[in-house]
């Protein structure tokens, strides 16, 4: 091969990764996030932490039918054949997620999801960096530790969230849950992995007009309603129980 075919071969291939990444940037940009120099997905505007709903039954927004809502394929917790299923959107940096995780979700399981009436899907919204990262490492650790890796997060969350070392202990959770510090290394510099967690944020944002976290999409045969924040669990279980008693 001439000095001047080699020249122009590797011009090629250097102009179609540059351009390969400009779209990956624009991309990104489209969807409120950035990508910083090391190579990772940094959040260009923070959502907020949803409030508190004190009444379930007001605050739940029927989804219009003509809106075409794709679910979320979330690590599930209970039976996909329940004849509801609790779509959660939240933050492992929303300190109103991490109450509803570790004190509502137990009473919700022990109630609802072990006999088999409410499925329970987590679906990723970060709120900033910090918890962008925290999603896609839940998403790298093998699938039987997805769970317990999600409540170390969230029993841990100032520990990491307010911490300067954020990658490094985020890295050593997922090492206790069986998540090598280099494919921890390789997974935060996943891009298609950055742009499926996007994806399902920026459609929870354009479709259900989710501005905060945590929300709930609740999806029975009476269609699509979403609560925008978490209710106390009184609250959640009087509303499921009138959801499962209409005939």
């Amino acid at each position: 091969m001439k000095f001047e075919d080699t020249v122009k071969k590797i011009s090629g291939t250097i102009a179609g990764l540059i351009i390969f990444f400009i779209a990956a940037g624009m991309y990104l940009n489209l969807k409120g996030f950035i990508m910083s120099p090391d190579g990772r997905p940094v959040l260009m505007q923070t959502a907020q932490a949803a409030p508190s709903a004190e009444d379930v039954n007001t605050l739940a927004q029927k989804v219009d039918p003509k809106v075409n809502v794709i679910l979320p394929k979330g690590h599930s917790l209970g039976n996909s054949k329940a004849p509801i299923t609790i779509y959660e959107y939240s933050s492992f940096g929303c300190h109103h997620c991490a109450n509803f995780h570790l004190d509502t979700l137990p009473q919700l399981k022990k109630d609802f999801v072990d006999s088999g009436k409410v499925n329970v899907v987590f679906v990723d919204f970060p709120i900033d960096s910090k918890s962008m990262m925290a999603s896609m490492l839940a998403h790298c650790v093998p699938a039987k530790n997805y769970h317990e890796f999600l409540e170390l997060l969230f029993k841990k969350q100032r520990e990491w969230g307010l911490s300067f070392r954020t990658e490094k202990i985020l890295s050593e959770y997922a090492a206790l849950n069986g998540l090598s510090k280099e494919a921890a290394a390789k997974c935060l510099k996943d891009e298609k992995l950055a742009e499926q967690i996007i994806e399902e944020r920026q459609q929870a944002i354009d479709k259900l007009k989710v501005q905060g976290t945590p929300a709930l999409l609740i999806v029975s045969k009476d269609g699509k309603e979403v609560i925008h924040g978490a209710p106390d669990y009184e609250t959640l279980k009087a509303y499921l129980e009138k959801k499962l008693s209409n005939k």
